[in-house]
């Protein structure tokens, strides 16, 4: 998968995380998993990932079960 491609699939999974408020274990993980698929996290990828992580850090979206 090209950069450009995961990074796409793993704004949808963000985005699915926002709309929902909530994060799953499977979740987060697939997240994780899709953005270190090709081993390097470009920076697309790592503003998503920074942009998730503050949602979650101001309560936004909930870590759930």
């Amino acid at each position: 998968m090209q950069s450009g491609e995961s990074g796409g699939k793993l704004a949808e999974l963000i985005k699915k995380a926002i709309d929902d408020c909530e994060l799953t274990v499977a979740e987060h993980e697939a997240i994780l998993a899709l953005a270190a698929e090709d081993n390097v996290i470009d920076r697309q990828e790592q503003a998503l990932l920074s942009q998730l992580q503050e949602l979650i850090a101001n309560g936004t979206v909930k870590k759930v079960r």
